[in-house]
């Protein structure tokens, strides 16, 4: 099956929006800071809002529908694509570039004890230590060992007894697939509970406190509701064309991108116990206004051949294994 992007083709940006609702009851639980709690804030017209899921954990959202934890694969219309796992000393899966918090640059991959990652980069980029900056030689690498950092972004900069800062921590991209969630007109539902001790509801003997879990432990909460909820995704065309890819290429980074916003909306909305979310009316392209977005099964089948017709372009093979001891 084919898609057609034609209509994208001249666009610089694919701009989505979906109206989400709590799956059961009114109220959900948002993401939260250390030292802030919940990130409350007033909207330009004073309309109290409040950010449910930031942009950092949305984007880990949209590739953990990606990857398939129980047999540590891509999952099935993604298989082929190129990625950096990572064993242990045992051989044992322990990560890999598409989870990892700085995907690529994470030190797992760039201190492992082959340094076989470290080697490819510099191989591939370490001739701009002092020059330009090629955006296009960075993006093309990481489209051939982790297709999946060219839309997340990446930060190539780590110190290291193989790994000397690459130019001084000049290779960055930016994140060309970005989404985040708000809540607008929101009102705090407090409630609380306790902690049951069934052997004992005080403190206890023995110098024994509350804080070790001795005795029952009350406590208060705060949840939110709000009329309207939405995720907001960004998928910056007119980046991802800046990097030089031919046609095919292109399609099948936004045949991927809009893969992990349909199956994030599908199956990846339960972001925490009491934030259990669901789509209220589909999706909402508003630029260009005219597009359609493929359903997640016309993706499904289309996504093999695109990686097949790009696979010149990938490592081969396409799993690049490295191995962490410390």
């Amino acid at each position: 099956m084919t898609l057609n992007f034609e209509a994208l083709h001249n666009q610089p940006r694919l701009l989505i929006e979906a109206s989400l609702k709590p799956l059961q009851g009114t109220r959900f639980q948002p993401t939260g800071f250390p030292e802030i709690g919940a990130a409350e804030y007033e909207g330009p017209d004073g309309t109290p809002m409040l950010l449910v899921e930031s942009a950092q954990s949305m984007a880990n959202r949209l590739e953990s529908v990606c990857w398939d934890t129980v047999n540590d694969d891509w999952v099935m219309p993604l298989k082929g694509l190129p990625v950096i796992k990572v064993e242990d000393k045992n051989g044992k899966a322990l990560t890999n570039s598409v989870l990892e918090a700085h995907r690529i640059n994470s030190p797992y991959i760039l201190e492992a004890s082959d340094g076989k990652a470290v080697q490819l980069l510099k191989q591939a980029l370490s001739d701009m230590d002092d020059r330009a900056i090629d955006l296009r030689r960075v993006a093309a690498t990481l489209l051939k060992y982790d297709v999946n950092a060219v839309l997340h972004g990446v930060f190539l900069v780590k110190k290291g007894d193989r790994w000397s800062t690459l130019s001084e921590g000049r290779m960055r991209l930016p994140r060309v697939l970005s989404a985040f969630i708000e809540a607008e007109s929101v009102k705090v539902a407090a409630s609380g509970g306790v902690k049951n001790d069934r052997v004992k509801s005080s403190k206890g003997g023995e110098g024994k406190t509350s804080s070790e879990g001795y005795g029952n432990v009350p406590f208060s909460r705060d949840e939110y509701v709000s009329p309207k909820i939405t995720a907001y995704f960004n998928l910056d065309l007119a980046q991802l064309r800046g990097y030089g890819f031919s046609q095919k290429v292109n399609d099948l980074l936004i045949a991927i991108a809009l893969f992990k916003i349909r199956s994030f909306l599908k199956v990846g909305l339960r972001l925490r116990t009491a934030c259990d979310l669901d789509v209220a009316n589909g999706l909402d392209v508003k630029r260009p206004e005219t597009y359609t977005v493929p359903e997640v099964k016309e993706l499904e089948a289309a996504l093999p051949g695109l990686i097949n017709e790009a696979k010149a372009h990938f490592a081969d093979p396409p799993i690049t294994e490295v191995t962490y001891r410390k």
